[in-house]
């Protein structure tokens, strides 16, 4: 298992499906990375558990341009008044 905090900007994207993530950073990217063929189902998806402020929720992270993001629930964005553009901290454990 791996644990990892960072902070980032809220994202939006304009896909097919949109979604909000948080690009996690080089450094903790790399990390991640270099056990991911250990934890990863598929298409390099990375399941993980995290908490931002009180709210905790299980997503999985997805790989762009070297980096991983995080999605961002709406109910984790309406738990913890979070916007597009706003900076939060995450706390992150892969398994």
């Amino acid at each position: 298992m791996m644990s990892l905090e960072f902070s980032g900007e809220v994202i939006y994207w304009r896909g097919p499906a949109p979604w909000f993530f948080v690009a996690i950073p080089d450094e903790e990217s790399g990390q991640i990375k270099s056990i991911s063929d250990m934890v990863s189902y598929g298409w390099g998806c990375i399941p993980v558990h995290v908490r931002i402020g009180k709210t905790r929720f299980q997503t999985s992270l997805f790989p762009k341009d070297g980096r991983y993001l995080v999605p961002v629930k709406a109910d984790v964005r309406k738990a913890e008044k979070i916007e597009e553009g706003d900076m939060v901290t995450i706390q992150l454990d892969v398994h």
